[in-house]
């Protein structure tokens, strides 16, 4: 079983809280495992990302899942129902919007270093390059940070997320191997094919695809929007993506 642990990083605006899990050292056989930093949806740190960041640790990955909205307060900034569904998501968003919206490039640039910073520090943390995940708005925070650090980051995947939103020129500045999954009501083929030619264009390492029959938050199985066939291929593209570009140990 992993090892979990709820955390601090200070950051520029005060702690951050986090969620950890890594493997845990005599199932795993070895004490430093490559790095995942995993960006939550809009809802947050909640069971639903502790039991997805659990499972990858148990395949030999330190995860780290960030509290992004830590400067309105910590996990839970706002009370979540155990099931997001179409009642409750209209009153949830309402509190949530007006914070991810303050969150802007600069502060979620801020942010990355005092994580990726963590990260290096961590006795836990094997030497080399990590990978960024996302989900929703973290998928966008992903982008960032690793259009921000391609020193760092050899490996990016976001899902049902905005990837395109700071515009081409940031896409550009990517040089880790991605995979973006796309729910079908978030991005038309032809958005699809654009946002295809701009990764092309870049001479990119990518898989970029519209997942069948999906609708946006797909992956979050405490939401009406999951979709387990779908959630499925998420883990068919992540875990290859990930040992190819950083590997595993344990």
């Amino acid at each position: 079983m992993p090892v979990t642990t709820t955390l601090n990083i200070p950051t520029r605006d005060g702690e951050a809280d986090a969620f950890a899990a890594f493997p845990d050292h005599v199932d795993a056989g070895a004490d430093r495992h490559p790095a995942v930093l995993m960006y939550p949806d809009g809802f947050g740190i909640r069971p639903a990302l502790r039991d997805m960041a659990a499972e990858l640790a148990a395949r030999g990955y330190y995860v780290l899942v960030p509290n992004f909205l830590h400067r309105h307060g910590p996990s839970p900034v706002v009370d979540l129902p155990e099931f997001i569904g179409e009642e409750a998501r209209p009153a949830v968003f309402a509190q949530l919007m007006p914070m991810i919206e303050a969150h802007t490039p600069e502060r979620s640039l801020a942010d990355a270093e005092a994580y990726l910073a963590f990260l290096a520090a961590r006795p836990e943390v094997a030497d080399g390059p990590i990978a960024v995940t996302g989900y929703c708005f973290g998928g966008l925070l992903a982008v960032r940070t690793a259009a921000a650090h391609p020193d760092r980051v050899s490996a990016l995947a976001a899902f049902h997320a905005p990837v395109h939103a700071d515009g081409p020129d940031t896409l550009a500045r990517l040089t880790a191997e991605i995979h973006f999954g796309h729910a079908a009501t978030d991005l038309t083929p032809e958005a699809l094919t654009a946002l295809n030619g701009t990764l092309s264009a870049a001479d990119l390492t990518y898989t970029s695809e519209i997942y069948p029959d999906t609708v946006h938050g797909f992956t979050m199985p405490d939401t009406d929007a999951h979709n387990p066939k779908a959630l499925q291929h998420h883990w068919d593209r992540l875990l290859p993506l990930l040992g190819r570009t950083i590997g595993r140990r344990g």
